[in-house]
């Protein structure tokens, strides 16, 4: 009987630290940002980045080459590029549960290039960004955002 018991605690703890690890992020996450280190430069980042975006069917609104508005002010940035897409059927859902939540909404994708000359795509933790916004009603919607950019995100992993 004890036996059994144990066995089943043990099954419980394996499957919750399983579920632990699948909800976890990919990458390094501090301060609710997730950092995926890429194989590929800036550019060919973005250019993956963008093409399974549109594979995926989701709305691409913008491309900003942040590094470029910089060199135009006179300031030197190493190279930096800010994607804005979305899936409104599934990002509007948060701003209806909390309006202000549209600071977050569609998803921004940092593509950037750091002193070492890694190439980072940087993006808000999906579940930071629902306690930032104290949304509680959309976890299934936030796990299918986070699996998405999780997705996105992986043909450029290193």
């Amino acid at each position: 009987m004890i036996s059994r018991i144990t066995a089943m605690v043990s099954a419980v703890l394996i499957a919750g630290l399983l579920l632990f690890s699948m909800a976890s992020p990919p990458a390094d996450t501090e301060d609710g940002i997730v950092r995926v280190k890429s194989a590929y430069s800036v550019a060919e980042t973005v250019n993956r980045l963008k093409k399974d975006v549109a594979d995926k069917g989701i709305i691409f609104f913008s491309e900003i080459d942040q590094s470029e508005l910089a060199a135009k002010a006179g300031i030197k940035l190493s190279p930096s590029t800010l994607l804005v897409f979305g899936n409104p059927p599934l990002g509007i859902q948060f701003l209806t549960s909390n309006p202000d939540s549209g600071l977050d909404w569609p998803v921004r994708l940092l593509v950037r290039q750091d002193a070492n000359g890694d190439v980072w795509a940087v993006y808000s933790d999906f579940e930071w960004i629902a306690q930032r916004h104290h949304i509680k009603d959309r976890g299934d919607a936030f796990k299918m955002a986070s699996m998405v950019i999780q997705s996105i995100t992986s043909v450029v992993k290193k």
